[in-house]
């Protein structure tokens, strides 16, 4: 019994002992829970200053692009239903800084609504002495379809803004390097009781641009008014009630006054 149990203490030693060193091996081995760009990618190297101009890229497309700090970067990216997207940020500061600043990325669906991120970094804080600041956003599950009134994420367009929220005023301006990732998780749209008929995509042609044939039109001139009605304003429910108004007033006047007149003695 007592070899058995000098057997079994040492085994339980060697466990607790070994169990510290290979735990860090294995959290070394793991890899990273951020996105990664999709091989043979091409890399963006701009980005837009608003809305209309935002630059479009795909899922897994990798973004470089070097800015001034201030500026507003727009880039756009379609999601279909099912998907989960991860959009991952990180903001470089080659040069000193005066003070801290505070950076955002901010998503947008087709009808500019500002959607809610499950998880990440997005309002992230740098201090004074750190070169780089990290932000990210992880969005809900784009649904097939949604009631009007909720802001679910519908399929379509999507706008992910990056800007600086709190910056001291002498760093206004100065240079950064941005790098951004957004990626997508999840194939085809689950099962669900309705269906999009059309995407969220903004409308950035609202109207056609007129010829100067079709803007010239020709003026008819029986469809001109004669100088009478120049003269007097057309006519309109506004118009009628007045009339009507003013002589109900005269009415009640008259009968008032009739009313509270005393006769003449002789």
């Amino acid at each position: 019994m007592s070899v058995r149990t000098t057997l079994t203490r040492s085994l339980a030693a060697l466990v607790a002992a070994a169990g510290p060193v290979a735990l860090p091996a294995t959290a070394l081995a793991a890899p990273s829970d951020g996105p990664t760009p999709s091989p043979g990618a091409a890399t963006v190297t701009r980005a837009g200053t608003s809305f209309l101009t935002a630059t479009t890229i795909a899922a897994g497309q990798p973004v470089q692009v070097d800015a001034s700090t201030g500026d507003y970067l727009y880039w756009s990216f379609t999601a279909d239903a099912g998907q989960v997207h991860d959009i991952s940020a990180t903001v470089s500061f080659p040069g000193a800084r005066s003070g801290a600043s505070t950076w955002t990325v901010e998503v947008f669906d087709g009808l500019r609504r500002r959607q809610a991120c499950t998880a990440g970094a997005q309002t992230p804080t740098a201090d004074k002495a750190a070169s780089s600041v990290s932000l990210g956003c992880t969005l809900r599950e784009v649904r097939p379809w949604a009631e009007p009134w909720s802001a679910d994420p519908l399929p379509g367009t999507y706008f992910v803004r990056l800007s600086v929220a709190d910056v001291p005023e002498p760093d206004l301006g100065a240079p950064v390097e941005v790098e951004l990732l957004v990626s997508a998780d999840g194939e085809g749209a689950p099962a669900d009781d309705g269906e999009l008929a059309v995407p969220l995509v903004p409308n950035t042609r609202a109207g056609a641009v007129l010829t100067d044939e079709q803007a010239i039109a020709p003026v008819d001139d029986a469809d001109e008014g004669s100088w009478l009605d120049d003269l007097l304003p057309a006519l309109g429910s506004r118009w009628i009630w007045t009339s009507v108004g003013g002589i109900l007033a005269a009415v009640a006047g008259v009968v008032g006054f009739a009313l509270t007149r005393r006769p003449r003695r002789a």
